[in-house]
């Protein structure tokens, strides 16, 4: 999972907002008011179609050590596959921790005498792999990374026998390109502007012969991955000339880059071109590809020559000064595993019977990983004869501050890579970390921004083709301690705002969209294990799906544990809690929620569903639905509605409606109708703070009613509430001489009498269990 581990604000106390509805009334036990709920069918026409098989997964992540044995024995993936979610993606933890990935522990090194270099795990079959690790990186440049955040930079770590690296991957060797277009940057970020008018620069090798210094003030870290015109500014002596790598013991050169101290809270090393060698003889030109720093520091220069150091230098992140890098060398050695991280093998993914024989949604590595690596990996999945179809290039490149171009650059050697063994597979990306549309941004910036100029870049070379799917993770609410009404009521228009952007800025509605990880926020929260998370979960599908996505994927799949990401609250994006025992200790309403989707909304299997465009009336004051409608015709004929009541405490008479668009023809709910209700009747999160667990945890409510022939359908929505009203669809009653038979139930679409009466049965059907 996507954790954004920047550096977390203490939780401040918030005032909670009431909103001011455009429906006032109050009461939930005397004439609540009515949300007309209207379905527009445009017959043949539907919004999107999909299988639910297909389109509703969920993912498995690395975790830490010994937690993978526990969330997978037999009766906790009996647990996990009840949830009636059948395809399966693989997330990548060891890229998010600055990691190479040894998929396979069978593999060779680049120097096999010193068993280090770089790594690519053997494609031959052996015994099956039941876990694998990630290996650390001696050269790491970044302080920062987004998965336990464990390590730091060896930049300014206080040792000048370590050295940062890039990755010689963007070196114009490989990419064939001029290194103008793939050029390096460390960047230096204080707490709070420094007045600086020195650096002092302990160069490795290979070095740069020359660079750039700069500084910005800006306010979004995020920025510098797309380094927009203006952001940075060259300081009075900016352009200068490398001094062809410095011993260990030296100091390093000082560098004066202005007569008066200018105050800067970042600071940028661009380097423009390399020497092009390396500390000893080697035959690979890996080594002696990119730029190299043992350590840095910025400060200023006294008039009596002095220079004072900014900077704090240790091997501890939270000790250093923040630094940032645009790539890292995957150098490493067998003595840099990772123990703490643990990724369960590829083997053993495809022997737990998660997959459902359906294709994974694999990774490779990418940002710290070679393309052999990843090519070896295909050809051993397509040897041991595993499904999948689409593979992830890396993971998260916006959260490690990877250019677009460089990003592009490494794509297009791993596609070249991968298609020589395997011509067939669909790659894609690049699994933003998120894709919210900030309204303040500017428009060259924000991940919409940064997703154009890779197409551009894939574009400019013809290869467009190259990139079969598109991928992103959604956790819409970093805020986890504001009120969540407000945070709901927001939510579905959220994800509409974010993809427009991304289609204004080139992401084209020819290939397929893919969630690779969706839940609540990125940090933990009672939410997410409190009926909202339930409610929102559902909203994301319900919207992604009316909006053409293909695939969607939950993530907190096996039972997992609390985690406290700040003072205000306490959860985790998960539908289990993990006890004590190693077996499932709760089931949250997430799970219930994820449950009522598959079981009862839609019909389960491989069947086509049809989603048509749905809307209600019930609006607050910004204009956002509180209660959000989907409506989908399923292949058993019937048509389900899933209403969503995001009012913490109104309840709601619902009347829905199916309208056939650009004509007077209505249709309604007929017969009997099945009706399933998710509220806080049903689920009740208590415990200590610390410690939350149910008080109350059923099953959804469910009961069957025969709509009166002179009236139509009322069902009430409970406060905070998923309620699915699924039967057949036919015209109203009233009125109607002679009988009118709406268009979607005329022989064009091949229903008989006998399929209507097959599909009347069916709405007194309990839940489906799992296929």
């Amino acid at each position: 999972m996507t954790k954004r581990l920047l550096a977390l604000l203490i939780c401040h106390a918030l005032t909670v907002t009431t909103l001011t509805f455009a429906v006032t009334a109050q009461t939930r036990n005397h004439n609540p008011p009515r949300a007309n709920v209207t379905v527009r069918v445009t017959p043949g026409h539907p919004a999107n179609r999909f299988s639910p098989a297909r389109a509703l997964g969920a993912g498995i992540d690395g975790s830490s050590k010994g937690t993978l044995d526990l969330q997978l024995r037999p009766q906790n993936i009996e647990a996990m596959l009840s949830a009636g979610l059948k395809s399966l993606t693989y997330r990548l933890r060891t890229e998010l921790a600055n990691e190479v990935w040894h998929w396979n522990p069978q593999g060779s090194w680049s120097d096999p005498e010193r068993c280090e270099g770089y790594w690519t795990s053997e494609a031959k079959l052996g015994a099956p792999n039941s876990l694998s690790y990630g290996y650390r990186l001696p050269r790491r440049g970044n302080t920062i990374d987004q998965a336990n955040d464990e390590g730091y930079s060896v930049i300014d770590d206080g040792d000048a026998q370590t050295f940062w690296k890039s990755n010689p991957y963007l070196d114009q060797h490989f990419t064939r390109e001029p290194n103008a277009l793939h050029q390096q940057w460390v960047v230096i970020e204080f707490p709070k502007p420094e007045r600086i008018n020195a650096l002092r620069i302990l160069w490795g090798k290979p070095f740069a012969k020359t660079f750039r210094i700069q500084y910005g003030n800006f306010d979004d870290v995020s920025d510098i991955a797309l380094n927009p015109p203006g952001m940075w500014h060259d300081f009075p002596t900016h352009v200068f000339v490398g001094g062809g790598g410095d011993q260990p013991n030296s100091k390093g050169s000082l560098l004066r880059v202005a007569k008066d101290r200018i105050a800067a809270r970042w600071i940028r090393i661009l380097m423009t071109e390399s020497s092009d060698n390396s500390d000893v003889p080697a035959n690979d030109v890996r080594d002696r590809s990119g730029f190299a720093i043992r350590e840095l520091s910025a400060g200023y220069q006294d008039a009596s020559g002095n220079f004072h150091d900014r900077m704090q230098h240790a091997a501890d992140r939270k000790r250093q000064t923040i630094i940032h890098v645009s790539s890292t060398d995957p150098w490493h050695r067998e003595a840099d595993r990772d123990e703490n991280i643990e990724q369960l093998g590829l083997d053993r993914v495809y022997s737990s019977g998660l997959t459902n024989n359906l294709p994974t949604l694999l990774p490779t590595g990418l940002l710290f990983d070679t393309p052999e690596n990843a090519a070896n990996e295909i050809n051993y999945l397509r040897a041991r004869g595993y499904k999948f179809e689409r593979v992830e290039l890396g993971e998260e490149p916006d959260g490690q501050y990877a250019t677009p171009e460089d990003y592009g650059a490494l794509y297009l050697q791993w596609a070249d890579a991968i298609h020589r063994v395997a011509p067939e597979v669909k790659l894609g990306g690049p699994s933003f970390q998120e894709i919210l549309k900030d309204e303040d941004v500017p428009a060259n910036r924000g991940n919409s921004a940064w997703l154009g100029r890779f197409l551009e870049y894939l574009a400019r070379r013809g290869r467009l083709a190259d990139y079969s799917f598109f991928s992103f993770e959604w956790y819409p609410f970093d805020d986890v301690c504001e009120a969540t009404a407000p945070q709901l009521a927001r939510a579905s228009r959220l994800m509409e705002n974010a993809l427009s952007a991304m289609q204004r800025n080139g992401l084209p509605s020819r290939i397929p969209w893919v969630i690779s990880e969706y839940g609540y926020s990125a940090f933990a929260s009672r939410a997410e294990i409190d009926i909202e998370g339930a409610l929102l979960n559902a909203d994301i599908v319900g919207k992604f799906l009316t909006l053409k996505g293909d695939q969607a994927y939950l993530f907190g799949y096996p039972p997992g544990y609390f985690n406290r990401d700040l003072p205000c609250t306490v959860g985790n994006n998960m539908l289990f809690s993990l006890g004590d025992d190693g077996n499932v200790a709760h089931r949250f309403a997430s799970y219930f929620g994820a449950r009522l989707l598959t079981q009862a909304w839609l019909y389960p299997g491989n069947g086509i569903h049809e989603i048509y465009p749905a809307s209600s009336d019930v609006l607050n004051a910004r204009g956002e639905e509180l209660v959000t409608a989907y409506a989908v015709k399923r292949p058993d004929g019937l048509w389900a509605v899933l209403l969503i009541n995001k009012d913490p405490k109104r309840n709601f008479d619902a009347l829905p409606l199916f309208k056939v668009s650009g004509t007077r023809t209505r249709g309604e709910f007929q017969g009997s109708v099945d009706i399933y209700q998710y509220s806080r009747e049903q689920y009740v999160l208590g415990g200590p703070e610390r410690e939350p667990y149910p008080l109350k945890a059923d099953d959804p409510a469910h009961r069957v009613e025969n709509v009166n022939e002179n009236g139509a359908l009322q069902v009430n929505l409970p406060p905070y509430s998923l309620t699915i009203i699924r039967g057949v669809i036919g015209s109203p009653k009233q009125n109607q001489k002679p009988r009118f038979v709406a268009p979607w139930r005329r022989p064009r679409f091949r229903r008989t009498s006998r399929d209507l009466k097959s599909a009347a049965a069916h709405t007194r059907a309990p839940v489906h269990e799992p296929a």
